[in-house]
């Protein structure tokens, strides 16, 4: 390739010489060409050009690292030098190379964008005046044909530019993904070009378009000298019906309407503990006159029918009403937290729980400040807190009481005040000055900068009175007044959501009136549920930073408290719970080992001794024979007889079932005890269970141990063996009894002397033992008389019935008669009572005597000493007893208690059960909720403190002078 150029330069004549450089030396080219002049004819200059010309032989040159190089050799003349030269490739040279070939095309993208985006102001800013001009220009026209033709409605075709889709999609922004997820059903209801008032809002934050209609409008009015008017209002009118289920507003970000979701769930955690007032959040207060159409309204920014309605006054208790979005989820349902009902899904069950809950208040009150807590979680509803009252009446009646239209004001004043916003709720039949709900708005918010007027039932009244009330005009409002219908249509296609329906029949309505599209005009639902998404965004965003100081002081003292009282020490229900049932279990179990078989061997003596004493006071102690018994001989049938008699009564007289029901009352009577005690004092309703299945435990082995014990004393029922060492016990223990049977009556003896006086006592004891005597004396005096009458006539017999009769009658008038003229009755028993305890202590006396005589001491000698044999046969009878009520009432019982209480006190409770239980102590009551509250309080405050970062990072970047 060099070959070849040069030999082209050479071959020129009169150019090209070969020369040397000038100091003959070697160059670092490995040879050189030298121009001896420059060429100067064109001829020469083509030549020139062509053998150096990059297409043709210096680009392969310069693939082999040769290259044409210019070298002045001489002074100020121009030569041409083409030489080999090796140079060495950089990795340098590749970025700088790069810059150079991409410079162009930069440059070219650049110049496009700036163009583009100048277009695209330029396109918004025309199609903003067109929309104003041809909205002009429509009303204009229809007020001139209006006022002309008085009274023929003319309705000028729609305007409606058809942009192409390319288009369409150049120029409308894109917000991201949320642009067309998660949206809810909500569509405007304005009519077609009324410009908003919020124009400006957009899920954009750079406010690049309201979801894709500004470019669609910029686009339009790039092409609109190519496009047509569409003039066909009813295609138009069924596509807006067709699509309104698939109507949605748009999205909400990730900016807006999240303060008020945050702060609505912190509202949610503030009801559930007590808080004063400074933590109060803001809601929506509906007010208005009984049926003004409060409860249509909800129901549309709803979409279910679910307040109850009627004619006598169905809502009595403020509705707490908390709406919630949920976007991810289809859902639909209500809860009510109060009742812990669950999830409602049927909203007419929902209406029916409300309808019952206010019915429930008395009509003698009517209405109680009380209030209902209902939430609707769903992906049709924007986040909301809302408040129904009872509506404004002006006449009660018959059953109502007159104080009632004082409590619905008074009611309503409680609700309205700051920061709460006003939602009066005005019939448009009606004039607003009589309107009480705008009263009582006026009345707490002079200024009307908290109120929004809701004008409902626009399909009753003229199109320009409507539009003249809603002008705000006579009664102005800072928040204006929102014109509403809520009436869906009859036929919805079996929609369970009414809002589609009854927004689409709402634009319909409006649409069809003109003067509801001029500015300044606000109506429909869609646009009244966007006002109060608005509002109270604003209105929470303002009362932040207050909630956060007041909810930062509760924190602070709750804190306080909880370190002061509990030393920050935390515990649960179910800790609780554990060491309840623990304690429980160690209090049975200190039970068990003390009242083992000693105890229960001496509760079924001690009952069998007083049975021993009773036989011994009834066939014995009242015997006048008594005091002969010692002298009988060993064979006397009378005293045998006796023996046997009392024997059989004692083993007889059903010692199985006695002496069980007697441990079974003895068992019930400690575990009555137990469950008096720490912890079971605090919690009734647990000690009835314990005390119900500690009794059923025993009722269950009740009948077989008594059936045991029964057949174990039969053999005592027909003879009893005694030995020696039996018989001797028996005689201790008779004369122990009767010592203590003794005492007993001295010390009763002694208590009735010094109650009553000795002198006193003894009087009225004398008094007794004469009237006594005397009417011994009468008696047999009477006998006698009676006697010698029935010998004299023998035709005339008294029966004896009669005779005693007569003779007791009158024993009992001379009683009356001497103890009203002597002493006080009460007197007489305590001296009856005193005499017969001086009988038994004389009989003890000499029972004792006979029982520590030698008569006594051998057991063949058992009918001289009854006391004794049948204390030993008692003695018997409780040994046997005892062994089986051991084996099966006690063991059995002390085996299946401690696992009752676990399966009844601990198996069976759920989370809410085990909550209650906890709580039921008051100690651990304040405790857990004092602790519950901290950390609440804590949970809030971690809300509260994202969001207050979140507001400052919004006014930051708005700027200093939004700050």
């Amino acid at each position: 390739m060099v070959s070849q150029i040069i030999r082209q330069v050479v071959n020129s004549p009169r150019i090209l010489s070969i020369v040397r450089t000038a100091n003959y030396s070697r160059s670092y080219r490995s040879s050189a060409i030298s121009f001896g002049s420059f060429p100067t004819t064109n001829l020469q200059k083509r030549l020139l050009h062509r053998a150096i010309n990059p297409s043709s032989n210096v680009t392969p040159l310069l693939k082999y690292g040769c290259r044409p190089t210019f070298y002045d050799v001489r002074s100020k003349h121009s030569l041409l030098m083409v030489g080999s030269q090796v140079r060495t490739f950089s990795f340098i040279s590749i970025p700088r190379f790069v810059l150079h070939a991409l410079r162009i095309p930069v440059a070219g993208v650049t110049v496009g964008v700036g163009g583009l985006t100048y277009a695209n102001y330029k396109l918004n800013d025309l199609a903003s005046k067109s929309s104003d001009l041809l909205s002009s220009i429509t009303n204009g026209v229809k007020s001139a044909i209006g006022t002309i033709g008085q009274g023929i409605n003319v309705d000028l075709p729609i305007v409606e530019i058809h942009v192409p889709e390319f288009l369409t999609n150049i120029f409308s922004p894109k917000s991201g993904p949320s642009a067309t997820s998660n949206s809810f059903q909500m569509e405007s209801d304005r009519p077609r070009f009324i410009k908003r008032e919020d124009e400006n809002y957009s899920s954009d934050p750079s406010g690049g378009g309201t979801g894709g209609g500004g470019g669609a409008a910029a686009a339009a009015v790039a092409v609109g000298a190519a496009t047509l008017f569409s003039t066909n209002e009813k295609e138009d009118d069924e596509d807006d019906v067709g699509n309104a289920s698939n109507r949605r507003i748009p999205e909400q970000d990730n900016q807006f309407m999240l303060l008020t979701k945050k702060l609505i769930e912190v509202r949610n955690i503030l009801m559930s503990i007590d808080h004063n007032e400074a933590l109060r959040l803001p809601s929506i207060v509906v007010i208005g006159s009984q049926s003004s159409g409060k409860s249509s309204v909800l129901e549309a920014i709803v979409g279910h029918e679910f307040l109850p309605k009627g004619s006598n006054m169905v809502t009595r208790r403020p509705i707490e009403l908390t709406l919630i979005h949920t976007p991810k989820s289809k859902e639909e349902y209500g809860e009510f937290p109060q009742l812990g009902l669950g999830k409602i899904h049927d909203f007419s069950h929902i209406q029916q729980t409300l309808r019952d809950l206010n019915l429930a208040v008395p009509e003698s009150e009517c209405v109680s400040n009380k209030s209902i807590e209902l939430r609707i979680y769903s992906p049709n509803v924007p986040d909301l807190t809302l408040i129904d009252l009872p509506g404004y009446i002006q006449v009660t009646n018959k059953k109502q009481p007159e104080t009632l239209k004082d409590k619905i004001v008074e009611l309503c004043e409680q609700y309205i005040k700051e920061p709460n916003i006003i939602l009066a709720v005005c019939a448009a039949d009606v004039d607003l000055a009589n309107s009480e709900a705008l009263k009582a708005g006026r009345k707490v918010d002079p200024l009307g900068l908290r109120t929004i007027g809701v004008i409902t039932k626009m399909d009753l009244v003229e199109p320009e009175t409507g539009s003249a009330i809603l002008r705000n005009t006579d009664y102005p409002l800072h928040l204006g007044y929102i014109g509403v219908v809520c009436k869906p249509p009859a036929n919805r296609n079996n929609q369970k959501n009414i809002t589609s329906a009854l927004m689409a029949h709402e634009d319909q309505f409006f649409r069809s009136n003109y003067v509801y599209s001029q500015r300044g005009i606000q109506v429909g639902t869609g646009t009244l549920r966007r006002k109060l998404m608005e509002v109270l965004e604003e209105s929470m965003a303002k009362s932040l930073f207050s909630i956060v100081g007041a909810v930062q002081l509760e924190l602070e003292e709750a804190r306080y408290q909880f370190k002061v009282q509990y030393n920050d020490r935390r515990i649960t229900a179910e800790s609780y719970v554990a060491e309840t049932i623990d304690s429980i279990k160690h209090n049975f179990k200190d039970f068990a080992h003390s009242f083992g078989k000693p105890q229960v061997r001496h509760e079924v003596r001690t009952m069998l001794e007083q049975r021993v004493l009773d036989l011994c006071a009834e066939l014995y102690w009242t015997d006048s024979k008594i005091v002969d018994l010692p002298k009988v001989s060993a064979d006397d049938l009378y005293w045998q007889y006796k023996l046997d008699m009392s024997s059989a009564a004692l083993t007889k007289s059903g010692i199985g079932r006695t002496s069980t029901q007697l441990v079974v009352d003895v068992l019930m009577a400690n575990m009555e005890k137990l469950a008096s005690m720490e912890p079971l004092n605090n919690h009734p309703d647990t000690s009835s269970k314990v005390l119900n299945f500690s009794n059923e435990i025993l009722r269950h082995k009740f009948h077989t141990t008594a059936d045991q014990v029964e057949n174990c004393v039969k053999p005592y029922k027909y003879e009893v063996e005694c030995s020696e060492q039996e018989w001797a016990d028996g005689v201790k223990r008779s004369i122990t009894l009767l010592e203590k049977e003794l005492e007993s009556c001295d010390k009763a003896l002694r208590h009735i002397r010094n109650t009553v006086g000795k002198k006193k006592l003894r009087a009225a004891i004398k008094y007794i033992l004469d009237a006594e005597k005397e009417e011994a004396k009468r008696v047999q005096a009477r006998i006698k008389d009676a006697g010698e009458v029935n010998n004299e006539s023998s035709t005339h017999t008294i029966p004896l019935a009669v005779l005693i009769s007569s003779v007791n009658d009158t024993m009992e008038e001379g009683d009356v008669e001497h103890t009203r003229l002597h002493f006080n009755p009460k007197v007489l028993e305590k001296a009856k009572e005193a005499i017969f305890l001086r009988d038994r202590s004389m009989i003890l006396k000499y029972r004792l005597a006979a029982l520590k005589s030698r008569q006594c001491k051998l057991p063949e000698n058992k009918q001289y000493c009854p006391e004794a044999f049948l204390n030993m046969v008692a003695e018997k009878l409780t040994y046997t007893a005892v062994m089986f009520i051991q084996v099966e009432l006690l063991n059995e019982f002390f085996f299946q208690f401690p696992r009752e209480v676990d399966n009844r006190l601990v198996y069976d409770l759920d989370r809410k059960q085990i909550l209650s239980f906890a709580k039921e102590n008051p100690h651990i009551r304040k405790h857990l909720e004092l602790q519950e509250r901290k950390r609440k309080l804590e949970e809030v405050m971690e809300k509260l403190n994202y969001l207050v970062r979140r507001q400052r990072d919004i006014e930051g970047r708005k700027g200093p002078t939004n700050f």
